[in-house]
């Protein structure tokens, strides 16, 4: 391994461990969802709301984070990214409203560019037989992370940890994560820069999103991770506990299963959609599994199954969430790699940030003033169903970019 490659590698590494961090953030809040009502003085839909506005911030940077990596490079970019989301989590835990506010949009801004930056630099230094193989594995790394938000998180503030010392902490983890970042993600060519490097950004932007299979993978990929981004990781706790009756613990236990399940199956799936050559049946696959886990959730009995197990087919089959990147990589310029994935981002996340209140409002307005129940849960979260179908029926509609597709073009004689 040549001294550029082992940098790429360690580069790649780095950023995947910043995507790691910012997933912890953004799902920790999951499991201190009363600890934070009774903190700002916000009902149940008021924190949903507070915890949402992460995704603000993250969706519209996306597109801002592409075109930055494109033209300004990793290292000038990333360290700075991190820097922003440890100065979020620094507002955040003080404790105060409108510092809490902005410090969530900060860390959904600064984390746009974690997952952006990983991808950036596995397209920019590794082979594109290697694609979806590396966009799974990087996403694991943000999974993990999501994981360690609720698994590890959730019993430390069950033993009392205040949930300002964890944030406080954050925020210094933020801010050496940045140093360690710049310290050592290698300098490299980038684009030379003009007085119309403006208009080169509108116009590479324009490029990406004309695209009509840019769309479909952003709106596929968000339809697939709205179950997990915005049921389990924004309510799954207060699900279980309020739904099913499990204590603190077992809720927390059984919802971080799904994030779990992520670290498995971002680059399972990755790479056997690599293996085979084909796109769209794997993500059609992960889609029925998704379907049939949430349809379980929400009207099978709790506790017929194995514990984790529900959770865990979720978080696996939501690895299929992925694979639109890699498609939305194939079906655009390849010098516009990081411009193309801020889009899907911000496709993805857009979809997140404005359904997230929507279902909040719909969960309060069933159970009004009450405390919420089975009915309730299900009367709210039945339309993800419906987003889940709805992401079959696009991919039917999407190009297939496979390797094996791609040799049955070039070799009709030999199909």
């Amino acid at each position: 391994m040549t001294s550029r490659e082992r940098a790429a590698w360690v580069g790649w590494f780095l950023t995947a461990a910043f995507f790691f961090y910012q997933y912890a953030l953004r799902s920790s809040p999951s499991v201190m969802m009363p600890q934070l009502s009774a903190a700002f003085g916000l009902n149940a839909a008021g924190t949903a709301t507070l915890v949402g506005i992460f995704y603000y911030g993250y969706a519209v940077f996306c597109l801002i984070a592409g075109v930055a990596l494109d033209r300004l490079g990793a290292r000038a970019v990333i360290p700075i990214a991190a820097l922003v989301v440890g100065c979020g989590a620094l507002l955040f835990g003080t404790g105060i409203l409108v510092a809490a506010n902005v410090g969530r949009l900060l860390q959904g801004v600064g984390g746009a560019f974690s997952f952006v930056g990983a991808v950036y630099i596995s397209g920019r230094n590794f082979p594109a037989s290697r694609a979806a193989t590396l966009i799974g594995a990087a996403q694991m790394f943000g999974m993990a992370g999501g994981a360690a938000g609720q698994f590890l998180v959730g019993p430390l503030i069950a033993s009392g940890l205040s949930w300002r010392t964890f944030w406080m902490a954050m925020a210094a983890a933020g801010l050496i994560l940045s140093l360690v970042l710049f310290i050592t993600i290698p300098k490299e060519p980038i684009a030379q820069r003009s007085r119309d490097s403006m208009k080169k950004i509108i116009r590479s932007l324009g490029v990406v999103l004309r695209n009509p299979q840019t769309i479909l993978c952003g709106l596929i990929a968000g339809l697939l991770f709205m179950p997990t981004t915005i049921f389990d990781m924004t309510w799954g706790v207060r699900f279980l506990q309020e739904a099913h009756g499990f204590d603190y613990a077992a809720a927390v236990f059984r919802s971080s299963a799904v994030p779990l399940g992520w670290i498995i199956g971002c680059p399972l799936l990755g790479w056997f959609s690599d293996r085979v050559g084909r796109r769209k049946p794997v993500i059609i696959a992960s889609a029925c599994v998704i379907f049939s886990c949430l349809v379980w959730i929400l009207y099978g009995p709790a506790r017929l199954l194995p514990p984790y197990l529900l959770g865990l087919l979720t978080g696996i089959s939501s690895g299929g969430a992925m694979i639109p990147y890699t498609v939305a990589k194939e079906v655009n310029p390849a010098n516009l790699g990081g411009t193309t994935t801020g889009v899907i981002n911000f496709l993805n996340l857009t979809l997140t940030a404005l359904a997230g209140p929507v279902f909040g409002w719909l969960l309060h307005t069933a159970s009004g003033s009450g405390k919420p129940g089975l009915e309730h849960y299900q009367s709210t979260f039945q339309p993800l169903l419906v987003g889940v179908g709805l992401s079959v029926v696009l991919t039917l509609v999407l190009k297939e970019t496979g390797r094996a597709m791609r040799m049955r073009l070039k070799y009709p004689e030999a199909a």
